[in-house]
């Protein structure tokens, strides 16, 4: 014997599984807890309190999750490198670094990555988004966390301690990157030359010299850049912005590393060592490329001559000498240049700008080497 069964409507199903709905925004759920716990987003209602700091929660899950930080519990471990983790997300992201995972695609270019917040934030690139937005600067970000980190730059705020060493941080992720200083742990391994990183950032740089990827491309001007850090750097050639001013003199900077290096000169700190030769240096970039010429080699090699070089600039400064290319072209003139410090003296000219001044008689010079 032979049974029909009629089929249920569209609308049937649905609510035969979600029956229960919220009555502030209509969202529908399969159990009633689960809707129990989703109105207290609406109402604000925070029932689970931590006995430790006192800081309060929507959900059990996530009191559980915060008292790992109180009792340093890290229940989930690696079995390739035997690291463990306070929290699941974080334990699936490191899993990737071993596998090469990219579960997750970007609806405009397909582009594969590793991560869910780092696809949410790719994909905000091509919306050409920004709506949170300084208030001091007036600098405008797509994602909220990259928002409060800027904001920081402003206040001095640091609220994160490495207990260790008592060195403060304005982020989270930076606190556990200088950890790593200390026990020396280089989780990120390049899978074409074996080079270790201590730091994801340093990895993923590391693996585009491989690649040859550039992500970030200028608009103003069309230069992609391979790293976030240079293409904010030459964003603000574009904008004039110096967010980043000494402590001793009020001289500004687009760069923090400059301003890190400028910082120096007042103090005199030599912090990297040279071992071998007992040299010092104020600059991590002076140093590493001290240290090559002992090593005798360099990340960059010229594909014409076979020159080699150990800093991305001069490489490509170098390429210019064979292809003629000069991207730096003056506003007033259209005269081109193939290296940008040549292309800001030369604007010089059109401007009257005399930034070098002699400190014994007030004469102001175009030329440092006027001086």
């Amino acid at each position: 014997m032979t049974s029909h069964t009629t089929p249920k409507s569209c609308e049937y199903q649905e609510y035969e599984e979600k029956p229960y709905k919220c009555k502030e925004c209509g969202k529908a759920f399969k159990h009633r807890q689960s809707r129990h716990t989703h109105e207290k987003i609406h109402s604000g209602e925070k029932p689970y309190d931590c006995k430790k700091c006192g800081k309060a929660f929507k959900l059990r899950q996530s009191i559980q999750r915060h008292e790992r930080i109180h009792t340093g519990e890290k229940p989930y471990e690696c079995k390739r490198c035997g690291k463990a983790f306070r929290y699941y997300h974080n334990f699936q992201k490191h899993e990737r670094t071993h596998t090469g995972e990219k579960p997750y695609r970007c609806k405009h270019c397909d582009k594969a990555l590793s991560s869910l917040r780092y696809c949410r934030i790719h994909e905000i690139t091509h919306i050409g988004e920004k709506p949170y937005k300084c208030k001091q600067c007036g600098k405008a970000f797509s994602c909220p966390s990259y928002f409060i980190k800027h904001e920081r730059i402003h206040s001095g705020l640091k609220p994160y301690e490495y207990k260790q060493c008592g060195k403060a941080f304005s982020c989270a992720s930076y606190i556990r990157r200088h950890e790593r200083t200390h026990t020396g742990e280089k989780p990120y391994e390049c899978k074409k030359c074996g080079k270790a990183f201590s730091c994801s950032s340093s990895f993923r740089k590391h693996e585009r010299t491989h690649t040859g990827e550039k992500l970030y491309e200028c608009k103003q001007c069309g230069k992609a850049f391979s790293n976030s850090r240079s293409f904010q750097s030459h964003e603000r050639r574009h904008s004039g912005e110096k967010p980043y001013t000494g402590k001793n003199c009020d001289k500004a900077f687009a760069c923090p590393n400059s301003c890190q290096k400028h910082e120096r000169t007042h103090s005199g700190q030599k912090p990297y060592v040279c071992k071998e030769y007992e040299k010092v240096f104020s600059s991590l970039t002076k140093f590493q490329r001290h240290m090559m010429k002992h090593m005798g080699y360099g990340p960059y090699k010229c594909k014409d001559c076979g020159k080699v070089f150990d800093c991305p600039n001069y490489f490509h400064c170098h390429e210019r000498t064979h292809s003629g290319e000069k991207p730096y072209k003056c506003k007033e003139c259209d005269k081109a240049f193939s290296f940008p410090c040549c292309h800001q003296i030369y604007e010089r000219s059109h401007t009257g700008e005399s930034p070098y001044e002699c400190k014994q008689c007030g004469k102001a010079f175009t030329y440092l080497s006027s001086i």
